[in-house]
């Protein structure tokens, strides 16, 4: 079985820590049901606006509304800086 996208992230940012394959499992779960949710509420407001093509403004507002303030603007911040990156190199 490959590594977790989890696995790999805590890896690249804290290289000297572990976790249980339980903890590994539980953070993929929680990431999953996460992703799940914020695509749910974005396809609710594509939906209500009578629009066929979701944007990323729909996943941003999405976070917003399902996140907490902090967490939702550095997972914003963070969504963001991936983007860039990935427009950049690709």
């Amino acid at each position: 079985m490959p590594p977790s996208v989890t696995l790999r992230v805590l890896r690249k940012v804290h290289a000297d820590l572990s976790l249980s394959q339980r903890a590994v499992s539980v953070l993929d779960s929680l990431v999953k049901d996460i992703f799940e949710r914020i695509g749910q509420e974005a396809k609710l407001l594509v939906r209500s606006n009578n629009r066929a093509t979701m944007t990323s403004r729909d996943i941003q507002t999405a976070v917003r509304l399902l996140l907490p303030q902090q967490l939702g603007r550095h997972a914003l911040s963070q969504g963001t800086k991936a983007v860039l990156r990935y427009q950049l190199h690709r």
